[in-house]
């Protein structure tokens, strides 16, 4: 019996796609399909339409992913970097003090703003400035980067770290450097007129 239910099966399989099918029991009791007809016992067997689909029927649309929406191309400058200070550069100031200059090719565009970092922190927000006044900056060596951001605050561009040194100088070793004198007192920081020394007087004038 199991060897006639397969038999049917693979008849079906393999005559599904004729025009007919006929079925008959040979001698030993099988269930035979076949699609040649034949005399005695033989008898057609009616088929279904097929539900089979092609493998890429016309017109179907394909298959694709959830799209997500393209984000333009951020900008691209084909220079930026620190003007002022030269890299490695040695900043003598008492109070720390320090201009940083930079540029960029093409200049800067509409919604960017410029963003200085002092070892590798923000020295403040965003600006289209290209010039950064520093001030107290601790004695040492410290790295200077500059970035570019769009509207979005993204990094549109970033420099690599550039090193410079701070060497803050005491107003006793800036009058040992370069001494005062009597019209300096009161102009130079290091010279305050307290301690501008007494002016002698003219010995001819105790007379009068």
């Amino acid at each position: 019996m199991r060897r006639a239910l397969l038999a049917g099966c693979l008849g079906l399989i393999v005559f599904s796609a004729s025009a007919e099918v006929f079925t008959y029991v040979d001698v030993q009791g099988n269930r035979v399909f076949t699609d040649q007809p034949r005399p005695g016992n033989a008898r057609r067997v009616p088929l279904t339409t097929s539900n089979r689909m092609p493998a890429n029927p016309t017109g179907a649309a394909p298959l694709t992913a959830a799209q997500k929406p393209v984000e333009p191309a951020l900008f691209r400058y084909d220079m930026l970097r620190v003007l002022i200070p030269e890299p490695d550069a040695t900043i003598r100031s008492s109070a720390g003090e320090l201009i940083v200059s930079v540029t960029s090719e093409p200049g800067l565009q509409k919604g960017h703003r410029y963003r200085l970092l002092l070892d590798g922190q923000a020295t403040g927000e965003p600006g289209l400035s290209p010039v950064f006044p520093l001030s107290n900056v601790d004695r040492g060596s410290h790295n200077l980067a500059v970035e570019i951001l769009d509207a979005e605050g993204r990094i549109v561009e970033r420099t690599a770290n550039q090193p410079f040194h701070m060497l803050r100088i005491s107003l006793a070793q800036k009058r040992q450097v370069k001494p005062c004198v009597s019209e300096d007192y009161g102009v130079r920081p290091e010279c305050p007129l307290k301690d501008k020394p007494a002016e002698e007087k003219n010995p001819f004038l105790r007379f009068f």
